[in-house]
């Protein structure tokens, strides 16, 4: 086997192990075998003797019809996905990566009385209003709410059910990976990984178990204790984008302390 083709050494063996029967018939030959496979998965048998021979990139789609056709376990897919990550199609950078557009931010520079941040897909803080900056100030990784959860020495006491609110971040990084191919995702969770003993564990266990995507309680250096309600809404025009709108209970204790970071806001400005 060549040791470069990983992708199609993984894919020889595991055809392979499916057995003559499995592969088509009781006197099936490796290439008979090729083609049953192809025409499970809905190839030509050229493009899957490609994808054996290393020449050949595979699609998602592709790969999502051979862990079927395959029987593939969850620990193979994940394999699978790993050996054939590096040879997916690049997508093309998505537009406003480096700054949301200039009309949201307007938009949300006008929203005084609440937090409101504009993140991108991977949770990289994009635009914030005044009060969402300040929400955030002070914390070393307030540019990427993934990365304050588990890498920043605030997060515990910022998040005051922190295990939760990183179970809900782990948890929705989970569903990222399922819904789309981010050409960052594999460096943010290796980052994520190298950094943090509780995301590998959450990562690896799916730790999800309370209502953390939607009501946030912090404690704030200078207001104290909040709890806001997140309302995720997503913008139409910047494909992967979405605004966290975090609310307080009208009459409630935080509406008065974010009225009082509001204050301060306006004082310092």
């Amino acid at each position: 086997m060549d040791s470069g083709n990983l992708l199609g050494d993984f894919l020889r063996a595991r055809r392979e192990a499916l057995g003559p029967f499995r592969a088509g018939g009781a006197h099936t030959t490796t290439r008979r075998g090729r083609e049953e496979v192809a025409m499970l998965a809905g190839v030509s048998t050229d493009f899957y003797v490609r994808l054996e021979e290393g020449t050949q990139r595979p699609s998602e789609r592709v790969l999502d019809s051979l862990v079927r056709v395959l029987d593939l376990n969850p620990g193979a897919t994940r394999r699978l996905w790993e050996v054939a990550r590096p040879l997916l199609p690049v997508p093309p950078e998505p537009r406003g990566r480096e700054q949301a557009d200039q009309r949201l931010q307007r938009l949300i520079d006008t929203w005084y009385e609440v937090p409101v941040l504009c993140c991108d897909q991977l949770m990289n803080v994009r635009a914030a209003n005044d009060l969402g900056a300040a929400l955030l100030d002070g914390l070393q990784h307030a540019d990427n709410l993934f990365k304050l959860a588990f890498m920043d020495p605030a997060a515990t006491d910022f998040f005051t059910e922190w295990p939760h609110i990183a179970g809900a971040a782990a948890d929705r990084l989970h569903s990222i990976e399922l819904r789309a191919d981010h050409t960052d995702l594999a460096a943010l969770v290796a980052e994520l990984s190298e950094a943090s003993s509780d995301f590998r564990r959450m990562w690896a266990g799916h730790d999800l178990s309370s209502d953390a995507h939607r009501v946030k309680r912090l404690r704030h250096p200078e207001v104290g204790r909040l709890t806001l309600f997140c309302e995720v809404l997503d913008v139409a025009r910047l494909p992967g984008h979405s605004l966290l709108v975090l609310q307080p209970e009208p009459g409630s204790p935080s509406e008065g302390a974010l009225a009082l970071l509001g204050s301060l806001v306006a004082t310092q400005g």
